[in-house]
């Protein structure tokens, strides 16, 4: 490349950032029939727009150098609309600070480009330091909301230069293209992350799964996933914090757990999308777990399979925080049923994982519980052997 001229090399970028865009992306045989994974991630880095990396102009930039560099994008919000599966990425500078883009796609697995224009995001009166792990939910309300974390300094602890407060930042629009920030979500002493937004009203109010923990990083006495009502989504007030699915030892969600992206109506209930965290020599491991809630009590867990349904497997456990898997935004096409699961691992790239939503209800309704000892697992798979065997 050293003996390239800069036309060339330009010419040479372009066409490698064209022929990325517009490849194809094959499945991957999967035995489990609960969900298919793709050979390539659907959005990297490299996926970024060219002239939000580079200068164009030669005066400026005359060996066409990228200047503002991407370390990595995940943890996007989805939608589907008008036939399109839109992603709502996290892009992170190399600087570690991040901001929202949205890359769209026809066929949902492949294809994915960015907008022209990153989403603008306003700030509150108090700047946020990061914005970053956007949840998106179409409301009944008729708005689109996107919420997401802010992170900001402790400034508690001014020489402890890693201390930061997480709190749960609103936003909304109707074109995803105007954003108008709401105030924070006050919730009470304590920090959050992963507040979802769910999609219809519960008596006349709004509902939020909650996180809430006791310091940035630790839960501390944080029990899991919680749910809240709010009053006034401009001013979102959550007073009490009941939990929906707690944390339980020696369990895929023995550190923490949090909501993913909003849940999916079903007939059978609200079928949720969870990350479970456990501690291990080699660090946290994040996993992908589905529950399923009442249609009426959507804080009223009624099915919940034990263990995950997806972990970072291969390369997925590579990048800049390994051996995680994290999803907070998912599509469903009614039309035809099939459910695409965006979901980033190892904090680096997003990957697409192709299911229905008959197929996903069936794994909810229908795998077993966690059966929370050694022993009861055994009698557990010593049942479905005996089963099994009689129908031979």
């Amino acid at each position: 490349m050293w003996h390239e001229t800069t036309s060339e090399r330009k010419q040479r970028v372009l066409r490698d950032y064209e022929t990325l865009i517009t490849r194809s992306n094959n499945a991957i045989p999967s035995s489990n029939g609960i969900f298919t994974r793709y050979q390539f991630p659907v959005l990297t880095r490299a996926h970024v727009p060219l002239n939000w990396r580079f200068d164009f102009c030669e005066r400026n930039n005359p060996l066409f150098l990228e200047r503002l560099g991407v370390n990595a994008v995940f943890n996007a919000g989805a939608l589907y609309r008008d036939g399109k599966h839109l992603l709502m990425a996290r892009v992170e500078g190399v600087d570690r600070k991040s901001f929202f883009a949205i890359a769209e796609s026809n066929h949902g697995t492949e294809g994915f480009r960015f907008w022209d224009q990153p989403a603008d995001i306003p700030e509150t009166n108090i700047p946020d330091t990061n914005i970053y792990d956007i949840r998106l939910t179409e409301h009944a309300d008729g708005w689109i909301y996107g919420l997401f974390c802010t992170e900001r300094k402790d400034l508690t602890k001014p020489h402890d230069l890693s201390a930061a407060i997480a709190a749960c930042g609103i936003a909304r629009t109707k074109d995803l293209k105007t954003w108008t920030r709401l105030a924070d979500l006050d919730a009470g002493p304590g920090q959050q992350r992963n507040v979802t937004l769910h999609p219809e009203f519960v008596d006349g109010r709004y509902l939020l799964y909650t996180r809430p923990q006791d310091g940035f990083v630790d839960v501390g006495g944080g029990g899991g996933i919680g749910w809240g009502l709010v009053d006034d989504i401009t001013a979102a007030r959550v007073d009490t914090q009941q939990i929906v699915d707690s944390r339980d030892y020696h369990t895929i969600k023995e550190t923490k757990n949090g909501q993913g992206p909003p849940p999916l109506k079903t007939p059978h209930g609200w079928l949720h999308m969870a990350h479970g965290v456990r501690n291990t020599a080699a660090g946290l491991r994040y996993v992908l777990y589905l529950l399923m809630t009442d249609l009426h009590e959507p804080w009223r867990v009624t099915h919940a399979p034990g263990g995950y349904m997806i972990a970072p497997e291969g390369a997925e456990r590579l990048g800049d925080v390994s051996n995680v898997v994290f999803c907070n935004g998912w599509t469903h096409n009614p039309t035809t049923g099939e459910i695409f699961i965006y979901y980033a691992s190892s904090d680096t790239r997003i990957h697409v994982a192709h299911s229905s939503l008959e197929r996903l209800c069936d794994h909810a309704m229908h795998a077993p519980p966690d059966s929370f000892t050694s022993r009861k697992a055994f009698l557990q798979r010593q049942a479905l052997i005996s089963h099994n065997s009689k129908l031979v």
